[in-house]
C-alpha cells in the first residue's frame, strides 16, 4: 500500500439509482486508523464544444434541478454503458441541437468531483458542423431551448451566472484561448 492509498474494508451499497449509486466505504487509512467514505459512483459524461460557420457558440438552456434553475451549457450527457465516448458525443450534439460535426477533437477529460464522486467527463471540440433535417429527438424527460452565441455573449452569461458550470466555463475559456492564438 502507498504512503497515501486508502484500503477498503467494507462497501455498503446505500442507493442505487437511474444515475447514480451511492456507496458508504469503510477504509483503512494509511497511518492504520478507520475512516468512512461516502462515494457516489456514475458512469461518466461527455461535453461538447461546438462552434457555427458563424463563429457562435452551439449553447443549451437547461433546467437543474439540483440549482433550481435554468443554465446556459454546452451540449452534454451521460454515457451509457459500455458506450465509447466519442459516440456518446455524436449523439449528445445532435439530440440536444440538430447538429452533426464531421470530426471531434478530444480535448480534456476531469474529474468533476474527485472528493466524493468518481464521474469523469470527457470534452470534446466538434469540427465541421451542419444542421441536421431528421435529427435524434431529446429524452423524453429532457427539454432545452438552444442558443448560439458569441464569444463576448458567452464571456457575459459568465459574469451573470447564467454559464455557471465547470465544463461550460472551460470549453469558453479555451475557445477564447484559440481565438486569442489565432488573432481573430
Amino acid at each position: 500500500m502507498s504512503r497515501l492509498e486508502e484500503k477498503t474494508i467494507h462497501t455498503e451499497k446505500i442507493f442505487s439509482g437511474k444515475i447514480v449509486t451511492l456507496e458508504v466505504q469503510e477504509v483503512e487509512l494509511p497511518n492504520g486508523k478507520t475512516s468512512k467514505r461516502e462515494i457516489i459512483k456514475h458512469p461518466g459524461a461527455v461535453a461538447v464544444l461546438a462552434v457555427t460557420n458563424e463563429n457562435k457558440l452551439v449553447m443549451v438552456e437547461q433546467y437543474r434541478k439540483p440549482l433550481e434553475r435554468a443554465i446556459v451549457e454546452i451540449p452534454a450527457g451521460k454515457l451509457e454503458k459500455g458506450e465509447e465516448p466519442a459516440v456518446c458525443a455524436r449523439r449528445e450534439l445532435e439530440e440536444e441541437t440538430g447538429y452533426e460535426c464531421e470530426s471531434l477533437e478530444l480535448l480534456v477529460s476531469f474529474y468533476t468531483s474527485p472528493g466524493f464522486a468518481d464521474e469523469i467527463v470527457h470534452v470534446y471540440q466538434a469540427k465541421g458542423l451542419t444542421k441536421k433535417e431528421n435529427a435524434a429527438s431529446l429524452d423524453e424527460d429532457e427539454f432545452v431551448n438552444l442558443e448560439e452565441i458569441t464569444l463576448e455573449e458567452a464571456l457575459q452569461y459568465i459574469k451573470e451566472q447564467k454559464i455557471y458550470d465547470a465544463k461550460t466555463v472551460y470549453a469558453v475559456q479555451y475557445f477564447q484561448l484559440q481565438e486569442a492564438l489565432s488573432g481573430k
